[in-house]
Parts: C-alpha cells; structure tokens; sequence
C-alpha cells in the first residue's frame, strides 16, 4: 500500500510539472514603431509594412512612436483614408525626442498615417492586425498535451487505487 502511494504521489508531481510546461502565459508586449528609426519618413515605402508583418499583436500590447527628427503625427484612420492618405483633423502632433505610447485594446485591423505634408504618401503608414487572443498560435496544441497528461495521470491514479 505505502509504495502505491508513492507511486500516486509520483505521479502528481510529473502531471504538475508537464502540465507548467505545455501552457503558455502571454504578457503585454512594448513595441517601438520602426525600431531604431523610430517614427519617421522611411527609406522606402513598404517599410513599415514589413515591420509590422514580422510582429504579432495582441491585446495589451504598447506600441511607442519615437521622433528622431522632424515633426510627425501619429493619426488612427479608417482603411480607405489609409489607402487614400487622407489628411484628418484628429491626430498626435510629435516633435522630435517626443514620443507617443498607445495600448492595443481590441482585436481589429489598425490603421495609422502621418497627416505632415506628404509622408504618408513616402510611406510613413502603417496597418496591422490585432489577434483576438493572447495565446500564440501554436499553445492550443501544447494545452492539448497537456490535458492528455492530465487525463492519462487521472486514469492511471484511478486503476491504481482501486486495484
């Protein structure tokens, strides 16, 4: 009896610690806008395009705009004044050694242009995605893993306890 409870006990522990190390916590993610070039008129025009696409957003994410140079807004806009680079009255003025810090909220598509004469047209834009989850992609695979453990362990505790 006494080495089936230390078998039980055993158990426990290995469900425990295989359980801690297939889930996944997401913790907000502080992002600086173009990294080291900050917030500004890009080399080209898919600049920012490319920065965001190698970034995944959720929820409680920050994205800092930094100005290195110049004056720069920072304006949320629809797709079609993105697509358009239309000017709109409501923007973040930035000068530079200035920066603006805006949490991602909702799940959605963003959209954010420069109003200054035509840096948006130079590609001083940007849109991205925010997913609707804080777990990554591939976590519901590692939680499904880890619920086998857990039943597997339930089942064997329970065979052995009874036999």
């Amino acid at each position: 009896m006494a080495s089936r409870m230390g078998l039980i006990g055993c158990l426990i522990v290995v469900v425990a610690l295989l359980n801690g190390a297939t889930t996944q916590v997401t913790a907000a993610v502080e992002y600086q806008v173009g990294d080291s070039l900050g917030w500004a008129v890009p080399p080209n025009t898919s600049y920012y395009s490319t920065w965001a696409s190698s970034k995944t957003f959720f929820p409680g994410d920050k994205l800092t705009f930094n100005v290195t140079n110049g004056t720069h807004t920072v304006a949320m806009v629809s797709e079609a004044e993105y697509n358009a680079c239309t000017k709109v009255t409501s923007f973040f003025e930035l000068q530079p050694s200035v920066s603006f810090a805006y949490t991602l909220e909702t799940a959605s598509t963003y959209y954010i242009i420069c109003t200054i004469s035509n840096h948006c047209e130079q590609g001083q834009k940007i849109s991205f995605k925010v997913e609707s989850t804080g777990l990554p992609p591939n976590s519901a695979s590692s939680l499904s893993v880890g619920a086998l453990f857990v039943v597997l362990t339930t089942t064997a505790i329970s065979f052995l306890t009874y036999f």
